[in-house]
């Protein structure tokens, strides 16, 4: 079977938002204070979501920067429209990151959290980033790293994979499959980039409940599809078995892990 859901769509984003969240705080905390504009400095964030970051960036920026939030998916966009209160200097926009549609040179940072992986083309979205960033922008990005190193998601998939040993999903391999810090930096420079900077980042990750974190590593990402078109066993025993198992390694009440990723940071 050929997964056809890739999709954040019906339930997905409000499961994402609310029991994923904790894969994301430490991360969101950190990036935005990474990222120092001026007054009146234009951001631009690609993959937004269900604007995790985004928020946080508002709150930590100067109120005169512009803010524009881009998402392919309109879902995710919809949701984070619904989520937060209209902000000042904050706009959320449809865009497709390997073809954006903002004129050259518009902006004064760009910035992307744990989005990069889902692009198909990767290196047409880091021309895009070059093209729309002012001379001595920034380039400010994050991409989890393998997931030998990052022990939560790794359960899951081994957990997925053992249910349907046949037929695996394969979602988690994509969230999960760009970390060559070598690979990322020769595509950056070849599309000109500059003053590269590369940090691996561990941080640690807190959910109140097992069950609640393998429902969103189930509901709150397009897996949940895959694991609906194969019937069975249901979206539930899933999630019952993978809650057991991060219980049993990583505690319940709360759960408590470590999450790895790459940091990338550069300028135009």
């Amino acid at each position: 079977m050929t997964d056809q859901n890739t999709a954040f769509v019906g339930s997905i984003p409000e499961n994402y938002d609310r029991f994923l969240a904790p894969l994301f705080e430490a991360y969101s905390e950190d990036f935005s204070q990474r990222l120092k504009l001026p007054e009146q400095a234009a951001l631009l964030e690609l993959a937004c979501g269900t604007g995790l970051m985004t928020w946080r960036l508002r709150e930590v920026l100067p109120a005169s920067v512009k803010i524009i939030a881009t998402d392919l998916n309109e879902a995710m966009l919809d949701y984070a429209r619904r989520k937060f209160p209209a902000a000042e200097n904050l706009e959320w926009q449809q865009a497709d990151a390997t073809a954006l549609p903002f004129s050259e040179q518009a902006f004064d940072a760009v910035a992307c959290q744990f989005g990069w992986m889902f692009f198909p083309d990767k290196l047409a979205a880091m021309r895009q980033a070059h093209r729309v960033l002012k001379d001595d922008g920034i380039f400010l990005f994050n991409v989890w790293d393998k997931l030998a190193n990052n022990p939560l998601p790794q359960l899951a998939m081994e957990t997925v994979n053992e249910i349907f040993q046949n037929d695996p999903p394969k979602f988690y391999e994509i969230p999960f499959g760009f970390y060559d810090a070598e690979e990322i930096t020769a595509m950056l420079k070849a599309v000109g980039f500059r003053d590269l900077q590369v940090e691996v980042l561990s941080k640690s990750c807190v959910s109140p409940t097992a069950s609640a974190m393998a429902k969103g590593l189930v509901e709150g990402n397009p897996i949940i599809g895959a694991i609906q078109e194969r019937g069975t066993p249901s979206v539930a025993e899933v999630e019952a078995m993978l809650a057991a198992r991060i219980a049993a390694k990583f505690g319940d009440r709360p759960m408590q892990t470590t999450m790895q990723a790459l940091v990338f940071e550069c300028r135009r």
